[in-house]
């Protein structure tokens, strides 16, 4: 693949930062900038700002041909995996603000430890919207195909029916284990507040992996009526042992507390719904180990 870095304006954002993810960015920039659907392509973040350190993700904004959305999104697990070396599949970012796209946060190898990739992906239409409301240092702009009514509702409703989808017990292990990288990264920089909210979320999608799994058709909304749900089984009741425990942990862990959550929810997999983890099962190995090394 040819690079494409001059075109991609990386010596500008070079000049301003040389951070040490910049050879893992221009990998990653011309990926992305290999497809034609992609339209625009920005850095965001500390990355853009100038003040990134060796802990900080790799964020981008990618605009994408309104009409190719669907197809892009779908490929994208398959490019980020073969091309890039991605861990895991995506994890739907549920942290992200709404830009009117979809956002997925990958982790890659790369000189020995995991890099958060963060990618945005917005319909090329909401470029211009994009730009006025969010902090961005350019790499690719191509000028995209006037995007008419019919291409602008395809992506729109694209959009809404992939943040609308439940998601699967599989999803929800990458959850955490996307968690558990973002987490241990809160807590080396001391960042409290933040680490508190990740960590209730980590929480919280255990609960919903509980359900997910053993009471996919529940009626009932959040934390409500789990112990009526799920406490039928012995399966059931080990599963909520196990979020009691993870909720009567700290307000705030501490690295230890973050891995023992991860080995937790691994033994909950495994017991309650062990075809979530068997096609990942290579990917978790490999995840601990690099975990080891945080």
């Amino acid at each position: 693949m040819p690079t494409l870095v001059p075109a991609l304006h990386l010596a500008e954002l070079t000049q301003a930062n040389r951070p040490a993810q910049l050879p893992l960015l221009t990998k990653l920039a011309d990926i992305l900038a290999a497809s034609p659907a992609v339209t625009h392509l920005m850095v965001r973040g500390s990355l853009a700002h100038g003040t990134a350190d060796r802990l900080s993700d790799v964020d981008f904004v990618a605009g994408i041909d309104d009409a190719q959305l669907p197809a892009f999104v779908s490929a994208l697990d398959d490019l980020m995996s073969i091309e890039a070396g991605a861990l895991l599949p995506g994890w739907r970012d549920t942290i992200v603000a709404d830009l009117g796209g979809v956002g997925t946060v990958f982790l890659i190898p790369y000189e020995g430890r995991l890099h958060q990739i963060d990618l945005y992906l917005a319909p090329s239409s909401r470029i211009p919207h994009l730009r006025a409301t969010v902090a961005t240092a350019s790499l690719l702009d191509r000028q995209p195909a006037p995007s008419g009514l019919e291409a602008v509702a395809v992506a729109e409703h694209f959009t809404a029916e992939f943040l609308a989808r439940p998601r699967t017990s599989t999803e929800l292990l990458i959850e955490h284990l996307v968690l558990a990288v973002l987490l241990h990264k809160r807590i080396k920089r001391g960042q409290r507040f933040v680490a508190y909210a990740e960590w209730h979320r980590l929480h919280t999608a255990t609960k919903d992996l509980i359900k997910t799994a053993l009471a996919p058709n529940s009626r009932y909304w959040g934390w409500y009526q789990l112990r009526e749900e799920i406490a039928v089984t012995p399966i059931g009741r080990a599963c909520l042992g196990d979020l009691d425990a993870a909720i009567n942990g700290p307000a705030i862990p501490l690295a230890g507390d973050v891995d023992a959550a991860i080995e937790r929810v691994l033994d909950l997999v495994d017991r309650a719904c062990p075809e979530a983890l068997d096609r990942l099962r290579e990917a978790v190995a490999a995840y601990r180990t690099y975990l080891e090394l945080v």
